[in-house]
């Protein structure tokens, strides 16, 4: 939640250069305030655990946050258990239809980066859907695969498939301080990579309506926005609980699948060890920074956005 301060205070020009939200006296008596409206695209094959993960990190902020979990129609899902989608989930063509307006959208990974964008099944509902997030919704976070169909939906950037799989707990760097979504962030953070492909940072840094904001030279970019943050692409999972590389882990060795223990990961890179978790802060810091953003910035009536 943003701080109230006078414009007048020797203060209020620093903090708000460094991007800390300040609200002046006479803001803070004409605001209206709301509940926020988030959609989630939940793609992800660990459907009931990412549930948990995106939830409880949203969850972690003053502000109320309602949550709406979307499906894609064109998909038949077998990672969920019986009924529980049409229980708890809108389908997607549902919401475009009702032209329905959302502060926030988060399009999650999906285990289907090794195939071309269009093979994938449910392609045109998603890209219909992130066609539509453009004047529907404020700010759209994308993770890993839904980052890389991002920005290929809306800038032709193709992935490019990786040696071996990237996998483990690395060091990214932050390379825009004053960007809200790393309020609060040390200099050097630590986030979880899975994936076996990557988009281009060539084209990306050759886009002029994308911005690099975070990466390190072993994983890439980790973090680009367009739109002064309207478009947020994040290559990693900043939401993954303290198991779930282990369990990834540990399903690739049971299917026989060329699989390293994750880098970072367990303490002397000992799988019989509890790993550590160090980047629970981080991830806690980053969606509350992202929900703050939202909340400050998204007009209060949606359908002016």
């Amino acid at each position: 939640m943003p701080i109230k301060i006078p414009r007048e205070l020797p203060a209020y020009s620093e903090l708000s250069a460094e991007s800390v939200f300040v609200m002046t006296t006479d803001r803070a008596e004409h605001q209206d305030i709301r509940p926020l409206r988030v959609a989630i695209v939940n793609l992800m094959p660990t459907t009931l655990t990412t549930e948990v993960q995106l939830l409880r990190l949203l969850g972690n902020s003053p502000l109320q946050v309602d949550i709406i979990f979307l499906r894609m129609g064109t998909h038949e899902s077998r990672n969920a258990p019986p009924g529980h989608l049409e229980r708890f989930y809108l389908s997607a063509q549902e919401i475009m239809d009702q032209g329905l307006y959302f502060d926030g959208l988060i399009i999650t990974g999906a285990p289907v980066e090794t195939l071309p964008f269009e093979e994938v099944d449910y392609w045109d509902e998603l890209a219909a859907i992130i066609d539509y997030s453009a004047k529907n919704v404020w700010s759209t976070l994308h993770i890993c695969w839904g980052a890389q169909a991002g920005l290929y939906r809306r800038y032709g950037i193709e992935k490019k498939p990786l040696d071996k799989k990237l996998f483990g707990i690395f060091p990214h760097q932050v390379n825009e301080r004053t960007n809200p979504l790393f309020r609060g962030f040390d200099d050097e953070f630590l986030a979880p990579q899975s994936r076996h492909t990557t988009s281009d940072r060539e084209a990306m840094a050759a886009c002029p309506a994308l911005s690099i904001e975070s990466e390190t030279r072993e994983t890439g970019v980790f973090i680009s926005t367009a739109r002064k943050g309207r478009e947020i692409y994040v290559s990693g999972h900043l939401e993954y609980d303290p198991l779930t590389l282990d369990r990834e882990y540990r399903r690739d060795l049971e299917r026989g699948l060329p699989i390293t223990i994750p880098k970072n990961y367990y303490p002397g890179d000992d799988p019989s060890r509890a790993p550590i978790v160090r980047w629970r802060a981080h991830a806690h810091l980053f969606f509350s920074n992202w929900l703050n953003y939202v909340y400050q910035e998204t007009p209060y009536d949606l359908e002016a956005m």
